[in-house]
């Protein structure tokens, strides 16, 4: 179906850094603005879609992606397209305490996956480096200077990580000349084995960064399993088709309607999420846009072994709306008896 490619980004503060409650949207805004700045050579285009290097920019393949109106890749097995905008390459695996200074010598960790055959633009990433330590993050904080600066950092390295076996692979380290290119990889097999290291009748969610997910129009404001396999099945069949096998996608896509009814028998045996509200500022729209959602653990039960698999993709490819910022970030257990040897952990827990 997919391999996934998953970075980890060490960095040390040099000045003063703050951070909101959203430190997805923190990085995201610094990527996005260092990829734009060091590579767009058409910046007075107002949107990609406008501009006419639209098929061979980095830029809008990794962050603003767009189907070729010429040759419609992605459609419904119905044969409706599926519109101008595509799933973006990539997800954020934020540092997950939001709302905290960072003092100089710190060290401040996160993480960033890259989907199928888009790791081809890892370069592009990596020669962005200097651009986003150039710009800092964060606030702009007085004792920064004077108009206010952000916290300035510089990256240390980063590396390719395995999620499953914790594995690491050195790709780059400060001062070095060259970057190594990424051998580590999460395959379909990968995902198929972890799988089957899951029970077939419980399952435990705890939900990292906040998941939004919407069905029928409302905010799903408690667990709703039925609604987070309809958005995996929908996010997981898009990145295939675009960056995958697309084969394997149609094939999914086929396998709908049962994995959805299978869903809908699954319950929710006990849960303490809560619903937490946060804005995050879009550039584009010049307005606040509402990000926030679930966080905390549920516990689900019913027939899930053929639905392992899907929630094995979620932890990997994230699920819901914002996925760019970090958001529908979740890992998945056996069952309450297993949080004492989780078989996955988060790439800041095994700092």
């Amino acid at each position: 179906m997919l391999t996934t490619y998953h970075l980890l980004w060490t960095m040390r503060v040099e000045t003063p850094l703050e951070l909101d409650d959203s430190p997805g949207t923190a990085l995201r805004g610094a990527l996005f603005t260092a990829i734009w700045r060091r590579f767009c050579t058409n910046k007075q285009a107002r949107t990609c879609l406008e501009c006419p290097l639209l098929q061979v920019c980095p830029v809008s393949s990794l962050l603003a992606p767009t189907d070729d109106p010429q040759a419609p890749v992605l459609q419904r097995l119905n044969g409706q397209p599926w519109g101008r905008d595509i799933p973006r390459p990539y997800v954020l695996e934020p540092l997950l305490e939001g709302g905290r200074r960072y003092e100089p010598g710190e060290q401040l960790v996160f993480g960033m996956t890259l989907i199928g055959r888009r790791v081809e633009l890892l370069p592009y990433v990596m020669l962005s480096s200097q651009e986003l330590e150039r710009q800092g993050l964060g606030r702009p904080l007085p004792e920064n200077g004077s108009p206010p600066r952000r916290g300035e950092l510089r990256i240390e390295q980063i590396e390719a990580y395995h999620p499953f076996s914790g594995a690491r692979q050195l790709l780059y380290r400060a001062g070095a000349r060259q970057v190594t290119t990424p051998t580590l990889a999460v395959q379909a097999e990968d995902v198929r084995q972890r799988a089957l290291t899951l029970s077939g009748r419980r399952v435990r969610l705890t939900f990292l960064t906040p998941l939004r997910l919407v069905r029928h129009g409302t905010l799903c404001k408690e667990p709703d399993f039925a609604a987070l396999v309809q958005r995996l099945l929908e996010r997981l069949e898009q990145l295939g088709l675009a960056y995958g096998n697309a084969e394997e996608a149609r094939a999914l896509a086929q396998q709908r309607g049962r994995l959805l009814e299978l869903a809908s028998a699954v319950r929710c045996e006990e849960h303490t999420t809560r619903w937490q509200d946060m804005p995050s500022y879009s550039r584009r729209l010049r307005r606040a846009t509402p990000i926030g959602g679930l966080l905390g653990e549920a516990t689900f039960a019913g027939e899930l072994a053929e639905l392992r698999e899907l929630l094995v993709w979620g932890e990997l490819i994230h699920v819901g709306k914002n996925v760019v910022k970090g958001d529908g970030w979740y890992r998945v257990c056996h069952s309450l008896e297993a949080d004492a040897h989780p078989p996955s952990l988060s790439v800041h827990e095994r700092e």
